[in-house]
């Protein structure tokens, strides 16, 4: 079984997702960040079912392996579909909608690509190696594009306080996960470098359950306020 330590992080970022989901429906948010919501309960089923292979087979089993990163996978999935869903909102009032879907649909497929054939001839079990490549390459696609959008919200001067908070905060989260990745291939020898991505998972949910009960739909951020911010 994981410390202590791992374990107060982990309910803390379960607690922290299910409260953005309260937030969400008490704020009557629920369906128009569907994808959002969707991501975290994807989120509260995948601790559920790491869990249950934790407790059941422990922790060096391959039952747990296999769970962690075929859920991993996954979850950085939901993650990209949620990302994709802020560029519809961005793009929305463009009539860039189908744009948008086409080219992510097309983005996911090449990096699913991308990630077979750097595991095709590994001599690891395919799936597993497949599952972990694919939610690393997401990871930093992810990466790209939430900066590409964070750009594409400056030169479209988008005031939607809501939306703009939300997509800054994924920014820092790809940021602060592909900084802690980083960290562990140079830092791997000291214990204290395991516990920052799991910490790292806490902020997102914890960031936007503060914007999601700071502001309303209809809060707007003053153009030379935004620009303060991108300095």
């Amino acid at each position: 079984m994981p410390g202590p330590l791992a374990l107060v992080i982990w309910y803390i970022g379960i607690g922290l997702e299910i409260a953005f989901i309260v937030c969400s429906i008490a704020r009557k948010s629920f369906f128009r960040y569907l994808f959002l919501n969707a991501y975290f309960l994807l989120e509260l089923g995948s601790s559920a079912g790491r869990y249950f292979f934790l407790s059941r087979f422990g922790q060096s089993s391959a039952e747990y392996c296999y769970a962690y990163f075929y859920t991993d996978a996954l979850l950085t999935l939901a993650l990209y579909v949620a990302l994709i869903s802020l560029y519809a909102r961005v793009f929305g009032e463009l009539r860039l909608n189908n744009f948008v879907r086409y080219a992510a649909v097309l983005l996911l497929l090449a990096t699913a690509l991308f990630s077979y054939a750097a595991v095709v001839q590994s001599e690891q079990r395919l799936a597993t190696a497949f599952a972990y490549e694919l939610s690393q390459n997401l990871y930093f696609v992810g990466l790209v594009l939430t900066y590409i959008l964070w750009g594409a919200v400056l030169k479209l001067r988008e005031t939607r306080t809501r939306l703009v908070q939300f997509i800054l905060a994924l920014g820092l989260y790809f940021s602060g996960y592909a900084a802690s990745f980083a960290l562990v291939n140079l830092a791997s020898k000291y214990s204290v470098v395991s516990f920052i991505a799991p910490a790292l998972g806490c902020l997102l949910p914890l960031m936007w359950t503060v914007t999601i009960l700071r502001h309303s739909e209809e809060s707007r951020l003053e153009p030379a306020r935004l620009l303060a911010v991108a300095r």
